[in-house]
């Protein structure tokens, strides 16, 4: 569909009708910030000289300035207080039936409401499944340091093609640009963070750009926050009609650029196919609307073929058995520049690999001893990059929130790299650091983490089926920093249970660790508090 007629489409789901109006909140209620932890943080080393806290590998304070800046709703911290930075985006209005995207991302259909009200009554939101709704307010955060966490990678993130496609804006589409907003709003955090706690340098939010700075913070009991890029067209490298829109030198550029702004960790692709890398594709209805946005940014709608290895992509719709009688005659087109949306039956791999183009920057990472992020990479991309690393020998590498196949994870692991999990419920959880603790190579520290991807579009840890009968207990202490007691948290109005909410913030984290000790056994969360140390021992063998 030509992009016009696309733009034209999602304007029309814009349209709506009014509904009954929002309630009010109850006389008398007084609204209250209160982050339900008592204790000091931890500070110092282990006996051993390792520092101790868990690891988000994968979250994005700031993606509300992504995409254009009306797609995602409130902010990380505002000056004006909670109430300038809840509140609801202004389309949304009223009781959020404009609000086509929230809808179809939370209800699969772009006709639906939701109490706009944000602070104080947080009525529908945010929530585990709203994904349009900041997730990530900074006293949210303030709670999971307090419970013991020590890293956060802030994943800067933007797609040009959806910023198009949606109706609305505040900035240009343009990446590079939302990267250098991101990064930006990330040091005004910090220093937003240092004026409440009483001056420079004082706060508790401390962007780190080397392993060593991230050691003197933790040891001070304060958050080691690192940049990540996690972006479709880093550097403008997009292709169109199979042509790269880059040079070898715009990569240089660009590498050079992000570092100086104190990026350390990057994708190479994300989404949609680029000039350097193919994708793993999104599954279902979501690979149908991705798929849909790779033919509007690029010209060309995703490749695919049936796999004979053991790695392979998510299946694309529609495939079957017309996509494996058309899917050889058709491939023949491609080196016409001719793609069409038939994919023969599963298993399928992505036809694109790692390019020249992405190969060189990949090279020129490990020379910049950057962290190369292997997910959302295609099944071909990510084996050519382990074998480049693996000729490198460079542990610099990691799988973030689950976003390649698992047969690779075990090759990530004796580079000395790292695997965290895409956050979930504790029984799936727990299912994924097992797996991953069975393929863990000797010699290095095991560690694990969770990739929340908090303010990503996806969903957050859902209650456990069984929290009903066997619910995790309030109050509890911190399973990584016993020093530290939490009870219900509450913003405004609202007091949150992970056993009836899930992680419908940032700030329920802790209690989400604790469940997955309820549930898992000590061993899980040991594990978890050696997720910081086990991150800055492969940052550092990086380094070297």
């Amino acid at each position: 569909m030509p992009l016009p007629r696309l733009r034209a489409v999602l304007a029309v789901l814009s349209v709506a009708l009014l509904v009954a109006p929002t309630p009010s909140a109850a006389a008398g209620d007084t609204p209250v910030v209160d982050v339900g932890a008592t204790g000091a943080p931890f500070t110092g080393t282990t006996a051993g000289g390792q520092v101790r806290g868990y690891l988000d590998a994968h979250s994005h304070l700031m993606s509300y300035l992504g995409f254009g800046g009306s797609l995602m709703c409130g902010e990380t911290f505002d000056p004006g207080g909670p109430a300038a930075a809840l509140e609801d985006c202004p389309d949304h209005s009223p009781n959020g039936v404009p609000a086509w995207f929230e809808n179809f991302t939370r209800k699969g259909t772009p006709i639906g409401s939701h109490d706009t009200t944000g602070w104080p009554t947080f009525k529908d939101w945010p929530a585990r499944d709203s994904y349009t709704h900041q997730q990530a307010w900074y006293r949210w955060v303030e709670r999971s340091w307090r419970a013991g966490q020590r890293v956060l990678v802030n994943q800067l993130v933007d797609n040009r093609t959806l910023c198009e496609i949606y109706p609305l804006k505040k900035y240009p589409c343009d990446e590079m640009e939302t990267i250098r907003r991101q990064a930006a709003a990330t040091y005004a955090l910090q220093d937003f963070v240092d004026r409440e706690n009483g001056g420079a340098g004082k706060g508790w939010f401390r962007v780190v750009t080397s392993p060593q700075q991230a050691r003197r913070v933790i040891e001070q009991g304060k958050l080691a926050v690192v940049l990540g890029i996690e972006t479709s067209e880093p550097f403008g490298c997009r292709e169109v009609y199979g042509k790269p829109r880059c040079t070898k030198a715009d990569i240089d550029r660009g590498l050079d650029e992000v570092q100086k702004l104190g990026v350390s960790s990057m994708f190479l692709c994300h989404k949609f196919d680029n000039a350097l890398c193919g994708v793993r594709y999104d599954s279902d209805a979501t690979g149908v609307i991705m798929n849909l946005g790779q033919f509007v940014g690029s010209g060309q709608f995703w490749q695919a073929d049936r796999c004979t290895a053991p790695e392979h992509d998510n299946p694309i719709m529609p495939s079957g058995q017309l996509g494996d009688l058309l899917a050889g005659p058709l491939s023949g087109l491609r080196g016409l520049g001719v793609t069409v949306p038939v994919y023969p039956s599963a298993p399928l791999c992505n036809a694109k690999g790692l390019t020249d183009l992405g190969a060189y920057t990949l090279r020129s990472m490990i020379r910049r001893k950057m962290i190369v992020e292997l997910d959302h990479m295609s099944a071909k991309a990510a084996g050519r990059s382990l074998d480049l690393l693996e000729k490198a020998h460079y542990s610099g590498v990691i799988s973030s929130h689950s976003w390649s196949d698992e047969h690779y994870l075990s090759r990530v692991y004796r580079l000395g790299g790292m695997v965290t999990s895409y956050a979930s419920s504790a029984p799936q959880f727990v299912a994924g650091w097992k797996q991953a603790r069975a393929q863990a190579a000797p010699g290095y520290l095991f560690g694990y983490g969770y990739g929340l991807d908090a303010n990503g579009m996806g969903p957050l840890p859902a209650p456990r089926t069984t929290a009903a009968e066997d619910p995790l207990e309030y109050p509890f202490r911190s399973p990584v920093d016993p020093g530290v007691t939490l009870t219900k948290q509450k913003t405004g109005m609202r007091t949150w249970d992970l056993n009836t909410d899930g992680v419908a913030n940032y700030g329920l984290v802790p209690d989400w660790i604790a469940d997955l000790r309820h549930f898992g056994g000590r061993r899980i969360t040991d594990d978890m508090a050696k997720g910081a140390e086990a991150y800055l021992e492969m940052w550092q063998r990086a380094k070297k």
